[in-house]
């Protein structure tokens, strides 16, 4: 959150709420993800290792991913599309760019359940080659969006 913040700031502008509405669920997300891999991890065992996990159990994390998982994909449309955006970056083709994070959130989720990743977001993102080539695919979708727009 405060990155949104720092980054608005070095270049002058006042971040939407969508932006920082999607940033703050993308955030929880991602501690989500690594509790529930700590949980999982950890097993029988977690309790030794921090007494809040008892708390939590894989079944409720999941259904808490589900609910953050929905919310982040629609507080991302929300901004892309919304006027305001829109306006700033005067394109409406923001909206575009929806399939790459949709693929991205989902190839993290089956690297969560599948693969029994999530403690290292930053790890899975520069190991995974699918994940990697998701998020250069959207970097360039939205550089030639907003750099290269069409008439």
């Amino acid at each position: 959150m405060l990155r949104v913040d720092a980054g608005a700031a070095a270049i002058q502008v006042e971040p939407t709420v969508w932006i920082v509405v999607c940033t703050g669920l993308l955030a929880l997300f991602l501690a989500l993800s690594k509790r529930r891999h700590e949980l999982t991890l950890l097993g029988n065992s977690a309790l030794g290792h921090r007494p809040i996990l008892e708390e939590y159990s894989p079944y409720l994390l999941d259904q808490m991913i589900a609910v953050v998982t929905a919310s982040t994909l629609v507080a991302y449309t929300l901004y892309t599309t919304d006027a305001a955006t829109t306006a700033r970056l005067g394109t409406p083709r923001l909206g575009l760019t929806i399939p790459f994070v949709l693929y991205g959130i989902f190839r993290y989720l089956y690297l969560v359940h599948q693969k029994r990743g999530g403690g290292n977001p930053s790890a899975m993102l520069v190991t995974d080659r699918p994940l990697l080539a998701c998020v250069a695919l959207w970097a360039l979708s939205v550089a030639v969006i907003l750099y290269f727009p069409l008439d």
